[in-house]
């Protein structure tokens, strides 16, 4: 019996690992949490972040399990999987609504990619999650 309990337990803290080691990989490593506070009379949270992304690096395709809205501090070129272009101006914004898609591009050009992103999000939930299969 205690066998048993203690493969469950190992097996569950494993894919845990898996699971937050996936999540952390599609966040930028370059992401820098400015700010995170409850949001007021509800289950959720808001997290104001820089990221800056270089030339070359891609950012997954990813969900959020709430609403993340951006604004382009300095603007770049992503090229999509298919090739696409895609000119990200500064001064430009946008909001990606709860458990959409979006994301999986590169960063191509000269320039890095920087943006303020603001989260509003289940509290306790992963900031970035894979896209549902």
């Amino acid at each position: 019996m205690i066998k048993i309990r203690t493969w469950i337990v190992t097996a569950a803290v494993a894919v845990a690992c898996v699971s937050f080691a996936y999540a952390q990989d599609l966040g930028s490593k370059n992401r820098k949490e400015l700010k995170r506070a409850d949001l007021t009379g509800t289950k959720m949270e808001v997290i104001l972040s820089v990221t800056e992304y270089q030339p070359g690096e891609s950012i997954a395709r990813h969900i959020h399990h709430g609403e993340e809205a951006f604004y382009v501090l300095e603007g770049a070129t992503v090229e999509t999987p298919t090739g696409k272009k895609i000119e990200l101006a500064t001064g430009t914004g946008s909001i990606n609504m709860r458990d959409v898609p979006h994301a999986g591009f590169k960063v191509i050009g000269d320039k890095p990619l920087k943006l303020l992103t603001v989260h509003i999000v289940d509290k306790g939930s992963t900031l970035y999650d894979a896209p549902p299969k």
